[in-house]
Order: C-alpha cells, then structure tokens, then sequence
C-alpha cells in the first residue's frame, strides 16, 4: 500500500467513519451527505454494483485491471483487499476538500482506517467506529437486506468479530441503537452539529 509522504491541506477536517458491514455506518453517511459543508469520498472498487447503487455516486466501480493502474500511477491515498474486492481512496479529491476547508467523510473498513491513521494528515481529524448493539442485531440486519447469500453474511459476521477488536484505535465508539440518535452523536464529535450559516 502506497502512503502520502507529505500533504498540503487548509483547513478542513477529516472524518471517517468505519465498522462492520451491517452496523448501518453506509445510512449514516447518507445521512451526512446531505450536509453542504461534507464531502463524501466516492472509494474506487472492483466488487460488482448492487442494486440501487450508482456509479460515481456510491463508488466507482471499475475493473481489477484498472485498479491496478491506479496503484501503479500512485491515484490512492490508501487501498486494500476486502471480502475479496479490492477498495481504494482517491488522492486528488481529499486534498482539494481539505483545502476549501470542507469536511471530508470517508467511509473505510478498520483496514483502510488504520492505513489514514498511520498517514498523520496535517489536519484535524476524527475518527468514528460505529458499532452494532448485539451480534444477533447485526446478523438479522445482514439478513434483512437480502443482498448477501448465507455463506457471505457467515464471512461477514465472521469479519465482524475481528473488526470489533480494532474498535479501542478509533477516537469514539458509537452504539448505532437508533439512527437518528447514532446521526446526531456522529454529528456532535464531528463538529457539525453548529447550525448551517448563510
């Protein structure tokens, strides 16, 4: 994985938000996007569309070739392996974010996080983990999307428990009971909770 050496950024804030799939971290920052001063990082992958996903809008779905030549033109502030897909954060756009002094979410898995972590970006930051209330709530959600087979909600939960363990590197766990509350907490540690000015 490729690291930034250095960054020139303003005064924007990073904000990312990881957890397992399923914890309700994707509503979230659905949620948060309709925010005019965050940016959403649009993550380039090779997993396939699923439906109601847009292309450019939730990610950038390309080719496993393509990825690679990214890699090799150093396009990724970050990437990595997940669930067997390959996930990477573009560099040009969180540099310009952070220079207009926006607020840039990135919604990563514990791997990627660890990676923007170890970067020590020039610039305030928050990072979020957003947790299940239960395992037990966490599988009956997998299941109600009814976009996964059995055996990939198994490697999910599966994922889920090594994911848990990272949640003490994150600087606040959110227990995403309630959305709207789980929206508001995230709002509040964002440092968006100020009412929007004309």
């Amino acid at each position: 994985m490729r690291a930034d050496e250095h960054a020139e950024t303003g005064s924007g804030r990073l904000l990312v938000i990881s957890g397992p799939s399923g914890c309700g971290k994707s509503t979230i920052c659905q949620r948060l996007r309709e925010d005019p001063r965050v940016e959403f990082s649009i993550s380039a992958t090779t997993r396939p569309m699923r439906a109601g996903e847009v292309d450019g809008r939730d990610y950038h779905f390309i080719d496993k070739a393509r990825f690679q030549r990214h890699i090799e033109d150093g396009d990724f502030i970050e990437w990595a392996e997940v669930h067997g897909n390959l996930y990477g954060t573009l560099r040009r756009p969180i540099y310009a974010a952070l220079e207009s002094g926006r607020t840039y979410l990135v919604e990563i898995d514990v791997q990627g996080g660890a990676s923007l972590k170890a970067l020590e970006l020039p610039v305030a930051s928050v990072f979020l983990f957003i947790a299940p209330p239960s395992m037990e709530v966490l599988e009956a959600r997998l299941v109600g999307r009814g976009t996964d087979t059995p055996e990939v909600i198994a490697r999910r939960l599966e994922k889920a428990h090594e994911e848990l363990l990272a949640q003490d590197k994150y600087d606040r766990v959110i227990v995403n009971r309630d959305l709207d509350e789980a929206v508001a907490a995230v709002r509040r540690f964002a440092g968006l909770d100020a009412p929007l000015t004309e």
